[in-house]
């Protein structure tokens, strides 16, 4: 009991330095989308985007496009909004709350089986950015996703891509889902409050929290999935992650409007592959930095080679994103899923 309520006061805390963040976040987003460059001001159509966390790097497409100017330069009024999960984000656009997505294609699927049509419209990644840590503590037993059982692992939400990651290597390693608890912890300060104390054994996350983590001496990498070898090592195959989904019928009606968000985004991505890390930290927004430019200039360095350059869905990516979901998802593992319905390249592929 002791322990419960321990974690329970730790969890709050975290929650309330993350509401912080995600409210910075939220008011860089509006005050970009207000004043940003490339024209379009306030004449422009407007759409709004949830991204699972706009200060994730595996997510800074979203921001960047919206700091480079490119949505207004397209004549969009884009809204940035943000929650700390990748499901959150999922949950707000079948809501009907927002027009678009900015998480793991995985919900794709995920979305299908329970009878929602949703596509990737997007791709910004083939490899899912990700990166398993341990404390110290842990770190001399849990050596490979062999050791995940009994332990408390975590993830930023449950039902988010970080649990759908985790279940697949311990299912693939000999360990059962019922072996271990995924302990939904978030990202940023709550994840590495609840490695520090102890809540959990280790957990997977994404820079700028793995940067801070290592630059803190709280924890090791287990297992790196940010390039697409450490994909390959991990989950077979390449593992298209972050992308812009949204809902079909909404696609197939405002096709024009698709287009547009396509043609900044692929705008970015080619922006990104030409610029350096220390650059394309330059133009974020000064408080994801967390007072330290040069560390996150190094977790932007760590992530880049997760992202594509043209938006285009990698050759195979879908079919490995399947055989994982396949694996430990029992909705998944007995349902047939249309893969062509999870995603388009018609918009990227049209953006000259």
């Amino acid at each position: 009991m002791r322990k419960t309520a321990r974690y329970a006061s730790l969890a709050a805390a975290g929650l309330l330095a993350l509401s912080s963040l995600t409210a910075c976040a939220n008011d860089a987003a509006s005050s970009t989308a207000d004043t940003g460059s490339g024209g379009g001001g306030g004449k422009g159509e407007n759409v709004k985007i949830m991204v699972g966390g706009l200060d994730k790097v595996i997510y800074l497409p979203a921001m960047l496009t919206q700091r480079l100017g490119y949505f207004q330069a397209e004549g969009l009024n884009v809204q940035l909004l943000s929650e700390p999960a990748g499901v959150q984000a999922e949950t707000a656009l079948v809501s009907g709350q927002v027009q678009g997505a900015v998480g793991f294609y995985d919900h794709t699927l995920d979305l299908q089986v329970k009878g929602k049509s949703v596509e990737s419209v997007v791709q910004f990644s083939h490899a899912p950015g990700e990166v398993e840590v341990v404390s110290n503590k842990a770190a001399g037993d849990l050596t490979s996703p062999k050791d995940f059982k009994g332990r408390k692992l975590g993830v930023t939400g449950l039902g988010s891509s970080t649990d759908f990651l985790t279940k697949y290597l311990a299912v693939k390693n000999g360990v059962n889902i019922s072996q271990f608890t995924p302990v939904a912890v978030g990202a940023g300060p709550t994840f590495i409050a609840a490695l520090q104390k102890g809540a959990i054994d280790g957990g997977m996350t994404t820079d700028p929290t793995v940067a801070t983590i290592l630059d803190k001496k709280a924890g090791k990498v287990l297992l790196d999935m940010r390039t697409p070898e450490g994909s390959q090592k991990a989950l077979g195959g390449p593992y298209p992650s972050s992308s812009l989904y949204m809902q079909t019928d909404w696609v197939n009606g405002h096709k024009a409007t698709v287009q547009k968000l396509a043609n900044a985004f692929v705008k970015t991505l080619k922006w990104m592959a030409t610029h350096s890390a220390d650059e394309i930290a330059a133009k974020m927004p000064a408080d994801y930095s967390q007072g330290d430019k040069a560390l996150y200039a190094q977790s932007i360095k760590s992530t880049l080679p997760m992202f594509t350059d043209d938006g285009v869905m990698p050759q195979d990516g879908p079919a490995t994103v399947e055989k994982v979901l396949k694996a430990f998802n029992p909705n998944i593992k007995n349902a047939e899923v249309d893969l062509s319905k999870t995603y388009t390249t018609e918009f990227v592929k049209a953006v000259k």
